[in-house]
C-alpha cells in the first residue's frame, strides 16, 4: 500500500467531516484514484470521522480488492465508486456521504434545482439530478445512476439513500459536495417564505462564463 496514498485518502475523509456536509454518525465513503492505473484507495472503515489508515483499502475498478480488509456493508456500495472511474477517465475522486439536507431531497425524490448561484458555477446549471432507487450498490442502483447523470454533471441524489458525487480532483470533489449540501440547505429554509426561485436560464450561462473568465485571469497579486 502506498502510504502517500493511504494519507491522500485520509485526508480527504477529514475535510469532508471538517466541511460539515456530512451526517452525525460520518457514514460516508472516499475514493481516489490511482494515478495512470485501472485501481481505487477506498475508505473501508465505518465512518468517516477519525478513520483510520489501516482501513483504507486498495481495489481494482472491477472490484477486486487487492490490499487490505473490506467489510460487508462497506463492500456493498464500491461499485458506485467504481463505475464513476470507468464512465469517466477524468474522475480521481469519489465521494458518497448522507449529508442531511441533500439526503433529505434524495428521500424526498426530488432534485436540487439551480437556485443558488455556485451551483451553475461548479458544473451544475441544471441542478442535481436524482437516480431512482436501487438497493445499495447492485446493477438496479448503478445502471439508475448512470441514467440520471449527463456528461459534465458530477454530482447525483441516491433516492432513499443519500448522495454522490465525483471530480476530477478531490478539491473539487470536496466543493461540489459543499455546494449541494449549501443549496439543499437553502431549499428547505426557503420552504417557509415562499420556496426556492431558480436562476434564469440564461443567466446560469452568465455566471458560469464569469466565473470561467476570473479563473482564465488567475490570482490577482498586489
Amino acid at each position: 500500500m502506498d502510504k502517500d496514498l493511504v494519507d491522500q485518502v485520509i485526508e480527504v475523509a477529514q475535510r469532508v467531516v471538517a466541511g460539515g456536509a456530512i451526517s452525525a454518525n460520518g457514514h460516508g465513503n472516499v475514493s481516489l484514484r490511482v494515478p495512470g492505473t485501472d485501481e481505487i484507495y477506498f475508505t473501508a472503515g465505518p465512518s468517516l470521522r477519525n478513520h483510520k489508515a489501516s482501513a483504507v483499502v486498495r481495489l481494482r475498478l472491477d472490484g477486486t480488492l487487492l490490499e487490505g480488509e473490506l467489510p460487508p456493508i462497506q463492500g456493498a456500495v464500491v461499485n458506485m465508486h467504481t463505475a464513476m472511474y470507468e464512465d469517466n477517465a477524468e474522475v480521481g475522486c469519489v465521494i458518497h456521504t448522507h449529508s442531511p439536507y441533500a439526503t433529505a431531497y434524495a428521500v424526498a425524490h426530488r432534485p436540487i434545482g439551480c437556485w443558488v448561484e455556485a451551483l451553475a458555477m461548479f458544473g451544475l446549471p441544471t441542478g442535481v439530478p436524482i437516480a431512482s432507487y436501487g438497493p445499495r450498490g447492485s446493477a438496479q442502483a448503478i445502471a439508475n445512476i448512470r441514467a440520471a447523470i449527463t456528461p459534465g454533471v458530477p454530482a447525483v441524489l441516491l433516492a432513499n439513500h443519500g448522495v454522490l458525487v465525483f471530480h476530477r480532483s478531490a478539491d473539487l470533489a470536496i466543493v461540489v459536495g459543499g455546494v449541494v449540501e449549501e443549496a439543499a440547505q437553502a431549499g428547505i429554509n426557503s420552504g417557509s417564505i415562499g420556496g426556492p426561485v431558480e436562476i434564469p436560464e440564461e443567466l446560469r450561462a452568465a455566471a458560469i462564463q464569469r466565473a470561467m473568465a476570473f479563473q482564465v485571469k488567475g490570482t490577482q497579486h498586489a
